[in-house]
């Protein structure tokens, strides 16, 4: 365990490199920065410091604040389910509390406490998540998931003609928040602001203030027409709950869960339609259905969960964590993707992960996310019904040419350009199609050399009547009827 603490006193050593210095991202008290051009790699920034600390480094945020980043899967998990040591609490901050932090530091939209499930504890965060959780339950999901293939559909009619498009702007990011403004009762409401909107707040921008403002006015006159008149609706079932919850808690609560939905969801789309453009092992399993879209999508939330890094939690008293001394009101990462590629837990970065969901990108403990059913949901049934549509889908350029942005709160892709055939629009309201197979097999499909020797006797005739076992095409039937 650490006897001295490695946080700087203040921010006006001479030797270290002045704030905003791309001088090695290297700071005060030689602490390593999570911002600025460090920020374009930050796997690379969270491998030094497990080199350097173990699985809890110290680190700098923006304007040289100090915190810790959690790096290690097993101290991660500790930290989410242990209420009683750590919160999510801001005013508990040390470096709030003693100016470091200044009124407009660039992270003050996220960090500011808010009377909301996210930031309270005890019987008030039970009331609130009560709520939320509650108005959750009763969603459809068979409805939902008829209305996802329907929204994929109507979007890809949208460039199906065109033989290209970029499968983040025109597909990735429109898809969760047209999915999620029909769950919310807000149908009318979803257009191009509102998607631009809901990516631009989390950005830290100039017009990140502008955006929420946005955000916010059309939730508030949401909540304003279902408290005058309900319907059988998430912000409906959130209003008449018996918890109580005024109009502001409703709105503020509404924000939540659309942007937190919004924003994972239109990654983990992106991230898994990269993942099968990209890699041919995923895109011939699939094919060849030795692989589900659910357990490609699972696969993702290990190698690039939506969202990499949650802040922040903040230690309720002096404790340890992964070899530190964490001192009372000390500000703590929640290290999503480097806990997710701990070499502890997964030794082969290369090893297959079906079935394993024990990955970091839903949280844990009081704060787990509670609408991951629906964000993997939108992602299965999204990405499958795209794929039958566009079976020929291809990248339209070098993967090399792929670029992203990041943060410590995700690394997302900026576009994902492909081209295809042509295709003929589609009525939204037909069901999904069988899968066809291809006529010629693409580029992409792993093929198996000819066998050595004779060929293999002829297997004995059917009779006429045999009924032909189509498994596949059941399956997705059966699929498609309940609503899966």
């Amino acid at each position: 365990m650490t006897t001295d603490h490695p946080f700087p006193p203040g921010t006006d050593d001479p030797s270290a490199p002045p704030p905003g210095c791309p001088a090695h991202g290297i700071g005060p008290g030689g602490l390593r920065r999570l911002y600025g051009p460090e920020a374009e790699d930050l796997g690379a920034v969270y491998e030094k410091l497990r080199a350097e600390h173990g699985a809890v480094a110290p680190a700098l945020i923006h304007d040289d604040v100090p915190v810790w980043v959690v790096l290690g899967h097993s101290e991660n998990m500790h930290m989410v389910r242990s209420p009683s040591q750590y919160c999510r609490d801001s005013r508990l901050w040390n470096a709030l509390q003693d100016g470091t932090v200044k009124p407009d530091h660039p992270m003050t939209p996220v960090i500011t406490w808010q009377p909301i499930c996210s930031f309270v504890e005890g019987d008030e965060h039970l009331r609130l998540r009560a709520a939320v959780t509650g108005a959750m339950s009763t969603i459809d999901h068979r409805g939902i998931r008829r209305f996802i293939n329907r929204a994929t559909q109507h979007l890809v009619n949208e460039f199906c003609e065109e033989g290209r498009a970029d499968l983040v702007s025109q597909f990735a990011e429109h898809l969760p928040m047209a999915v999620m403004c029909e769950i919310l009762g807000m149908p009318e409401e979803y257009d191009e602001r509102l998607v631009q909107a809901a990516r631009d707040m989390l950005k830290g921008t100039e017009t990140a203030i502008a955006s929420n403002q946005y955000v916010m006015d059309a939730l508030m006159r949401l909540t304003a027409r279902r408290r005058a008149e309900p319907k059988e609706d998430f912000t409906s079932h959130l209003v008449r709950h018996p918890a109580g919850l005024d109009d502001e808690e409703i709105g503020q609560h509404l924000r939540v869960v659309l942007i937190a939905a919004y924003e994972a969801t239109a990654n983990l789309i992106a991230n898994v339609l990269r993942m099968v453009l990209t890699d041919p092992r995923f895109r011939a399993q699939l094919n060849g259905g030795q692989m589900t879209v659910p357990e490609a999508v699972e696969q993702s939330l290990w190698d690039e969960p939506p969202f990499t890094g949650i802040f922040a939690y903040f230690a309720k008293q002096e404790t340890e964590l992964g070899g530190q001394r964490i001192r009372k009101g000390d500000g703590l990462l929640f290290g999503i993707a480097p806990g997710n590629v701990d070499p502890r837990v997964r030794p082969d970065l290369l090893a297959n992960m079906q079935g394993n969901r024990s990955h970091l990108a839903f949280g844990g403990g009081p704060h787990e996310c509670p609408g991951q059913d629906i964000g993997r949901a939108i992602a299965d049934v999204g990405v499958d019904a795209l794929l039958l549509r566009l079976p020929d889908v291809q990248l339209a350029c070098d993967e090399r040419e792929l670029t992203w942005r990041s943060s410590i709160f995700s690394r997302h892709l900026v576009s994902l350009p492909v081209k295809f055939v042509p295709k003929p629009e589609q009525d939204v309201m037909q069901q999904p199609a069988a899968r066809a197979l291809p006529s010629q097999r693409p580029e992409w499909e792993v093929s198996t050399p000819p066998p050595v020797g004779p060929p293999p006797a002829a297997p004995p005739a059917q009779p006429a009547s045999a009924p032909v076992r189509r498994r596949g095409l059941w399956q997705r039937f059966l699929r498609w009827w309940r609503g899966e």
